[in-house]
């Protein structure tokens, strides 16, 4: 009875209901680790004739073969890219690459297709300027733009350490042509300057 009673003591569960709880996890654990494993494999019929079966056997090695890992094409230099321009780099023709403009600068996220490609979690700023919904960690398609009118200092910290990933993680093949960086609330002072930068 001392365990019963220390039980009770130290999780306030009756002895039955304590059992039942570790039951229930119990039960659980193996449903879903169940989820997660995969079948065997069907076993190969033994009345096939020694011919199909070396068939089958080349075949199964054929299928074993390791697959060719995908590789990223290099980095295409755009230049200079106007905002209409910059829309056709979106993921959606896979013979093109994936293009971000952040603060006039366009990077290459092409590796990170499956974020940024079609289905990706973030393909709402492939081809876009997406600086002002970057600071502002905003999916609202009205923040893609360039515009920093109205940002707060952390907000301009916020934009400042995502750029600095992407240049970290992504080539810049290019930038945004003056007139749009300075529709987007660039000015042209500032674009060339970040140039010289990279």
């Amino acid at each position: 009875m001392e365990i019963a009673e220390a039980l009770q003591a130290y999780t306030g569960l009756t002895p039955a209901a304590a059992a039942t709880i570790l039951a229930l996890m119990v039960a659980t654990y193996l449903l879903v680790s169940s989820l997660f494993v995969a079948p065997a494999p069907a076993p190969a019929p033994l009345s096939k004739p020694p011919q199909q079966q070396r068939e089958g056997e080349k075949a199964q090695e054929e299928e074993e073969e390791e697959p060719m890992p995908f590789v990223y094409p290099d980095p295409v230099e755009v230049g200079e890219l106007t905002l209409e321009q910059l829309s056709a780099y979106d993921g959606k023709d896979p013979a093109k690459q994936i293009l971000i403009a952040i603060r006039g600068q366009v990077y290459d996220v092409s590796r990170g297709r499956l974020f940024y490609g079609p289905q990706g979690p973030y393909s709402l700023f492939a081809g876009r300027d997406a600086t002002r919904a970057l600071a502002l960690m905003s999916f609202d398609p009205n923040d893609l733009t360039g515009d920093l009118d109205g940002l707060s200092a952390d907000e301009l910290e916020v934009l400042q350490d995502w750029e600095e990933k992407f240049k970290e993680r992504y080539p810049r093949v290019g930038h945004l042509a003056c007139q749009d960086a300075t529709d987007s609330g660039q000015t042209t002072a500032g674009l060339h300057h970040e140039e010289g930068d990279a």
